[in-house]
């Protein structure tokens, strides 16, 4: 059934409270008797908006889901043949060197999302992800055309890279700023949800090609089809995202640069990182311990599994997209219980868990057998399940909203860069020049600790409002029992 075009939220005045009429063409809000507005959402444009982000998401991680799970078989395209580790690392190195540009993305798009809005950001950040993701699809192999191969993959994942900057920001921030206060947590972890749905796609196909295809086959011509398919999914999004307005947030900011009858601000970079070193500190940290996590559980297992333990393939990869499942079951259920027990208690309670769990879990998965690696790796995803859940909501709570977009990227972007995106290539390098097979549990409760700090020192913020941004209801009855209690302590 089509979803109603949503309809911006509009400012409801004293005399409408009452009963009567208001004027329109206002950012959302309903205007207390002591000043302070109060932004009532529109339940239809919420899901919309919450639909829009969460499918850039899944897009984005689709492609991530693909290209981790046929990484081998990447290897045997675009790189030499000889030593299939080096293959991998190469393979491997591909993939971190998309990370190397998101910062830059962020810088590019955050700034310019706070400057000109976010609707419209998101939009140009879909069309280049489907684009990078459709290119590789196109691009023939080493045999065919030599190093032209992997310089034409290593431009198509900059790309990729370079427009993912601003899209995790973005897409938070939109849910973030159109959301209900004390529904925030719930809302935030569709995010997410996108996430892992993407990833199981992405890497349901690879599982179902491996089993259908021949190694030939896969090799040959199989290999591109889950890349052409972004191409399709990029138009959708694009129409998804076009369709949506500018959050109530953002608009407001413009609406009182407009009534100060002045442009709005450009904000510099050195403000946004600076200006907010704090929530930046703080915004990196708790990045680390989501993406540390994130990638060694569905990036690299599934290569671990099979290049170190030597497990079958096909199996390996089930038992992840099982655990993919499993998380997408518990992620709203988490989502409400950030809004219900706060965003602190659920993000220490992961970072406690990969510190005390992470190592058993592995020794778990190593044992070999079916239910040994099922349960280990269950494990450790209802403990990412803690971020999944929760991270959406937390990050842009960081920061107020005529920087949020913008420092948002930054930091997301330079953590998940550095340590998140890294992880496959780190722990690959580690393993190889140590031979312990336990590096990936040592990594994650190094990051554990980091996250566990973080977490000691930043703010609550489940069922508050945003920095920066009115309080946000769902009802004019909510609305006017805020305006009461407002007045009661004014």
């Amino acid at each position: 059934m089509p979803t109603p075009t949503p309809v911006a939220p509009r400012p409801t005045s004293p005399d409408e409270d009452r009963g009567g009429s208001a004027s329109t063409g206002t950012p959302a809000g309903h205007r207390a008797a002591s000043g302070t507005p109060v932004t009532v959402t529109d339940p239809a444009m919420v899901k919309r908006a919450v639909k829009a982000a969460a499918l850039g998401n899944a897009m984005e991680w689709f492609d991530f889901g693909v290209y981790s799970y046929i990484a081998v078989t990447l290897g045997k395209v675009f790189f030499p043949s000889g030593n299939p580790t080096a293959q991998l690392l190469s393979t491997f190195g591909a993939f971190a060197a998309a990370f190397l540009v998101r910062p830059i993305g962020g810088m590019v798009f955050g700034p310019l999302g706070d400057r000109i809005g976010r609707q419209k950001v998101l939009a140009l950040t879909m069309i280049m992800m489907a684009a990078g993701t459709f290119a590789i699809g196109l691009i023939p192999s080493f045999a065919t055309i030599g190093i032209w191969a992997p310089i034409l993959l290593f431009t198509a994942r900059l790309v990729q890279g370079f427009s993912t900057g601003g899209e995790y920001g973005g897409a938070s921030t939109f849910i973030a700023e159109y959301a209900p206060d004390k529904k925030r947590g719930f809302l935030g972890s569709w995010l997410e949800f996108g996430t892992l749905a993407g990833y199981i796609g992405g890497a349901g196909l690879v599982t179902l090609m491996t089993a259908l295809l021949s190694p030939d086959d896969l090799v040959s011509w199989g290999w591109r089809i889950p890349f052409l398919i972004a191409g399709p999914m990029g138009i959708i999004g694009l129409y998804l995202r076009l369709r949506l307005e500018e959050t109530p947030a953002f608009a407001a900011l413009e609406k009182e640069s407009r009534d100060k009858q002045k442009e709005q601000k450009k904000v510099s970079v050195k403000e946004m990182v600076v200006g907010q070193w704090r929530a930046m500190v703080l915004c990196i940290g708790l990045v680390l311990v989501f993406n540390v996590t994130d990638y060694m559980l569905l990036s690299y297992m599934p290569t671990y599994l099979t290049e170190q333990l030597k497990y079958d393939a096909t199996h390996g990869l089930l038992v992840v997209l099982c655990v993919m499942a499993l998380m997408m079951c518990v992620q709203p259920f988490a989502g409400r219980a950030s809004d219900r027990f706060g965003r602190r208690p659920v993000i220490a309670a992961g970072c406690a868990g990969f510190f005390l769990l992470s190592a058993p879990a592995l020794l778990l998965i190593r044992q070999g057998s079916l239910l040994a690696i099922g349960l280990g790796m269950a494990a450790l995803g209802l403990l990412l399940v803690c971020f999944t859940a929760s991270m959406p909501s937390t990050l842009p709570a960081l920061f107020p909203t005529k920087v949020r977009y913008g420092s948002l990227s930054i930091g997301f972007n330079i953590s998940v860069s550095v340590f998140g995106g890294t992880t496959p290539l780190v722990v690959t390098a580690l393993i190889g020049a140590t031979g312990n097979l336990m590096m990936p549990a040592y990594y994650m409760m190094g990051a554990a600790v980091i996250g566990g700090i973080a977490v000691f020192f930043m703010t609550e913020s489940a069922r508050r409002p945003l920095p920066g941004s009115p309080p946000s209801v769902e009802t004019e009855e909510e609305a006017r029992a805020l305006r009461r209690e407002q007045n009661a302590t004014a």
